[in-house]
């Protein structure tokens, strides 16, 4: 996903906003996804303008400085229709970080302890955010997006689990291989 979608969404729903409260939105709708910082949020506005997507339409002048609200464009909204049509091709690469911190872990070290190690302690680290998540699920409180995001977390917390024990079940052969 990528923060310019995710403005033009908010702007298709919402109509016309500044720039303060298309954070404010994006913040609160999407609020399990990686959050937004306003330097990147006005950088993907600064190119959505550029490219036609969006376009300024109004100016206030308050207590700060100017605000510009900006508006979707029909090429903005052609853009995001075009994206959403589109599925998410699963990624042909291993990209996680905690892959690479094992394989490195055991071609770096003398056996096998470190990798254990960073297996142990990132194990304990998605047990507490499995635990933290199952508390937003079940206090009733959440909603339906934010149990939504956290279902999907959990999920792949959980298939992290499993390759982390898989990975410990073979280390011995893996750290073999690593140095053949």
């Amino acid at each position: 996903m990528t923060a310019s979608h995710a403005l033009l969404g908010i702007l298709a729903q919402q109509g016309t906003r500044h720039g303060y409260e298309l954070k404010r939105e994006y913040d609160r709708r999407l609020a399990g996804v990686r959050p937004l910082a306003f330097g990147q949020m006005y950088t993907a506005l600064a190119r959505m303008l550029r490219v036609g997507h969006i376009a300024e339409a109004a100016y206030e002048r308050g207590a700060g400085p100017e605000r510009v609200a900006y508006r979707l464009t029909d090429d903005g909204r052609s853009e995001l229709m075009a994206w959403l049509a589109q599925p998410v091709p699963p990624s042909p690469h291993v990209s996680a970080p905690l892959f690479v911190k094992v394989l490195i872990a055991l071609l770096a070290t003398p056996d096998e302890t470190a990798a254990r190690a960073l297996l142990a302690a990132q194990r304990a680290s998605h047990l507490e955010q499995m635990r933290q998540l199952t508390k937003v699920k079940t206090d009733g409180k959440a909603p339906l997006s934010e149990l939504a995001a956290a279902d999907y977390l959990l999920k792949h917390l959980d298939a992290d689990m499993r390759w982390m024990a898989t990975t410990l079940e073979r280390i011995t052969a893996i750290r073999a291989e690593v140095l053949a």
